[in-house]
């Protein structure tokens, strides 16, 4: 049986991960075995470039605080080495840099995530992954209202010629 002192340290941290778990849009667990210390640095480096948070932690904790938290989760994500990535602001930016680094680094896979308290599975965290960027979703939009806008103008230029050919025609 553990301290008094170990087990409050514990009780602790799984108060903190709960509350991560909680606020965070979108968690992503991920298997991490295999990983180097630099590679771990350089992911981790460009998780906090984009305001996210990477940790490893032990599943017995994950799992206490999960079920503090409220949310439910498969055991499956429970077995292994996991690493953690939360991410407060954006639903996207955890899966498409974990992703991004899966595809060069057989080793690092996905075990599923939780997207604003309910449980993805990998396939689901993978498909966000791939989804455009915020940017280029703004770029697509622009680009097809610019296109509308631009036929108008044609439309309304050929009305206009049609116009003054059949008032010079008169």
């Amino acid at each position: 049986m553990p301290s008094a002192k170990v087990l409050e340290q514990k009780q602790k941290q799984v108060k903190e991960v709960a509350e991560k778990l909680a606020k965070s849009k979108m968690t992503v667990f991920t298997e991490y075995r295999g990983i180097t210390v630099e590679d771990d640095m350089a992911l981790r480096k460009n998780l906090r470039e984009a305001g996210c948070e990477s940790a490893v932690i032990k599943n017995t904790i994950l799992k206490l605080a999960a079920k503090e938290a409220n949310i439910e989760v498969d055991e499956e994500i429970f077995k292994g080495p996991t690493s953690v990535i939360f991410s407060y602001e954006d639903i996207v930016a955890p899966a498409r840099i974990a992703n991004d680094y899966a595809k060069n680094h057989d080793f690092y896979t996905f075990k599923g995530g939780i997207m604003e308290q309910q449980q993805v599975s990998k396939e689901e965290v993978i498909k966000l992954a791939k989804l455009p960027t915020k940017e280029t979703l703004l770029t697509m939009l622009a680009s097809a209202l610019l296109g509308n806008i631009r036929n108008l103008a044609v439309v309304i230029n050929e009305v206009s010629k049609q116009k003054s050919e059949e008032t010079v025609n008169a």
